[in-house]
């Protein structure tokens, strides 16, 4: 079927609206600006404004209230002076009318006054049309005037130019108070933030940790500061560079930083306000937006969460071909195409789904540079904290390093979070500077969530979560490679957690081997063994942990390699959202035969480390009695205690 005159019919509505539509606009926006206030620039001092001009608020006000008031009038009285039709029939025939005004749509005029130095009463009645009414008006010597319409000038005042002029006004003055001075109409245009060089104060000493990262930035700000470097060996600066991380991990700040750095202006948008409810929008926003770009080079534009925009097209094609998102992307891959690069126009972006991208985007020409903003390690959060505690007072007792090592994988969002939170806690119980236990119960609750003070536990789930805790945090210690146990509590917190054990890492770490997963699988199983070794029963408390076992182990034989009997494969295929720890369904690709030797090989590990975990509790019984006592009687016990207590 031919779909070609159906679709150019509505192109050329489309096209149509958006001409009378921006006509409009540019008529509201004229009469908004001449009823507006002068606006002023905050950032420049009194003796730099521009001088005011001059205000017509006041007299539009006083304008639309005098026209107003003389339409009403109008209104008034000619309600006033209206009769009946068969009153201004019956005057005629008893000769009490003087003088008549006939037009198409009223009958007005006066009617004969008993002195004569004096005029009539006027009228206004709207007519019945007959023949006879003429022949009646001459019978009665009636001075009549009959006229097309009525008179052309008052028709056009009252009828369109004030209703018009009332309506601009008040619609102005919707849109001043709606929307705020400085905004487009509607909330069409451009909507970047544009910062001037000498606005953008923060620079790469504001930006703790990603040394990488601003390693390969400072290359990009040489481009800004002096582009015939490059030129001169017959190269050219990058178009893009697109930055990719977790969230949090200071993207929008290193591109800021850039900015500051090279003292250039700075383009500040989302991916999401390109997109609005009219279509064609997004697309005229790019466009914009790298003009204004242009006429102020060198400059940065920075666009924020640019996965909104820049999905990729390979799916199914919407109805109609293109949507609104698809066409805004079109629009700044033409203008990431078009723009010559010695004009000193660089495009940043951010996205934490980099996989979800359009390969056009990514391809060579348009984003040349990929920079990966990872989770800071131990030495980049220790730089963190100590920029976010430059304005805290401290105690004497902080360790900025035990801070770091207890907040492994923890980003920079997170760390600034736990600093505020450090202080909120100092400022509750009393202190006057903020101490090492403020900090530990910042870090509690963001990682555990706030403790249920009103959640109180009877004597015998007391007695159960506390052997729990210390089973896990003895044989996390038994084991060859446990990390030390840090902190045991057994306050409630957050929506489920009764209890929890905290361990410190020694050192960063970025792999794991086979012993050391071994070993993680028995400690997640030593809750719930010492709750049968002591209790004799189980309870649900352990669901987390059995959760975790399984994931574990099966990684090991699915994803690993660590199954003797299967070997070095991989057995069913997903996909990892790189930046966002998000996994989809997997996708099985074996056979029912190898699905149960994986399921021996599963239940084979967990069956080995529930004997390894069992053999450790059974024969140090005597300190996990000790452990357990302790927590019942105390609730949180830190690793002094527990160093203490295992000698």
């Amino acid at each position: 079927m031919d779909n070609s005159k159906p679709n150019g019919i509505i192109d050329t509505l489309v096209s149509l609206f958006g001409y009378v539509f921006t006509q409009l606009k540019k008529l509201f926006q004229t009469i908004y600006n001449a009823l507006s206030e002068p606006q002023v620039d905050l950032h420049k001092p009194a003796d730099e404004q521009k001088p005011a001009g001059f205000n017509w608020r006041p007299f539009g006000f006083a304008a639309v209230i005098v026209l107003t008031l003389l339409m009403l009038n109008n209104l008034s009285a000619m309600q006033e002076n209206e009769i009946s039709y068969n009153q201004f029939l019956k005057a005629v025939k008893e000769d009490k009318i003087a003088k008549a005004v006939v037009t198409e749509r009223y009958i007005s005029g006066e009617f004969k006054s008993e002195k004569k130095q004096e005029d009539g009463k006027p009228f206004v009645t709207i007519p019945l049309w007959n023949k006879e009414l003429a022949e009646q008006l001459q019978q009665h010597n009636v001075d009549y005037v009959v006229r097309s319409s009525e008179n052309w000038l008052s028709s056009l005042i009252f009828n369109w130019i004030i209703p018009i002029f009332i309506f601009l006004f008040i619609g102005s003055w919707f849109i001043n108070r709606s929307m705020g001075k400085g905004r487009d109409f509607l909330n069409i245009g451009n909507k970047a933030r544009i910062h001037e060089d000498s606005q953008t104060n923060v620079t790469f000493s504001d930006v703790a940790g990603a040394d990488d990262a601003k390693q390969e930035l400072k290359e990009v700000i040489e481009f800004l500061k002096s582009p015939e470097q490059i030129q001169k060996l017959g190269g050219r600066m990058p178009k893009g560079v697109l930055l990719v991380g977790s969230p949090g991990t200071g993207k929008t700040l290193l591109a800021r930083a850039v900015s500051g750095e090279a003292h250039v202006p700075f383009f500040n948008i989302s991916g999401s306000e390109f997109i609005e409810l009219f279509v064609g929008v997004g697309a005229a926003r790019v466009r914009e937006l790298f003009e204004q770009a242009r006429q102020k080079a060198p400059c940065i534009i920075f666009i924020d969460e640019l996965d909104a925009i820049g999905r990729s097209r390979s799916g199914p094609v919407m109805m109609g071909g293109h949507d609104e998102r698809e066409q805004t992307l079109n629009q700044l891959l033409t203008e990431m195409d078009g723009f010559d690069t010695s004009v000193g126009v660089i495009v940043m972006a951010a996205t934490n789904r980099p996989e979800i991208l359009d390969q056009a985007l990514l391809r060579s020409g348009r984003f040349d540079r990929q920079i990966v903003v990872d989770k800071p390690d131990l030495k980049d959060r220790v730089e963190i904290l100590q920029l976010h505690v430059k304005n805290l007072t401290l105690a004497d007792d902080i360790d900025l390093t035990v801070i770091a090592k207890r907040t492994p994988g923890l980003v920079g969002a997170d760390l600034a979070n736990i600093a505020n939170e450090a202080a909120i806690m100092a400022t509750r119980v009393g202190h006057e500077k903020i101490t090492m236990s403020d900090f530990e119960a910042a870090i509690d609750r963001l990682l555990t969530g706030p403790e249920k003070k009103n959640r109180v536990l009877n004597p015998e789930e007391k007695r159960r979560v506390a052997y729990h805790e210390a089973g896990h945090a003895l044989i996390a210690e038994k084991v060859p490679t446990g990390q030390p146990v840090h902190k045991i509590s057994i306050i409630p917190r957050g929506m489920s957690a009764l209890g929890f054990t905290l361990q410190l890492p020694v050192e960063e770490k970025f792999l794991s081997t086979e012993a050391e997963l071994k070993d993680q699988l028995a400690i997640l199983l030593g809750g719930r063994l010492a709750e049968e070794l002591v209790l004799i029963s189980i309870s649900t408390g352990a669901q987390n942990d059995l959760e975790r076992v399984s994931d574990i182990a099966r990684n090991m034989v699915c994803h690993l390699g660590m199954s003797r009997k299967l070997g070095s494969l991989t057995y069913g295929k997903r996909q990892q959202l790189q930046f966002l720890n998000v996994e989809e369904p997997e996708q099985r690709n074996y056979c029912e035969e190898t699905a149960r030797i994986i399921d021996a090989e599963v239940k084979a590990l967990v069956d080995e480390a529930h004997e390894r975990a069992w053999q450790i509790l059974t024969s140090n019984r005597d300190l996990l009695d000790k452990i357990a006592t302790l927590l019942q009687e105390k609730e949180v016990i830190g690793r002094e205690e527990i160093s203490a207590l295992l000698g």
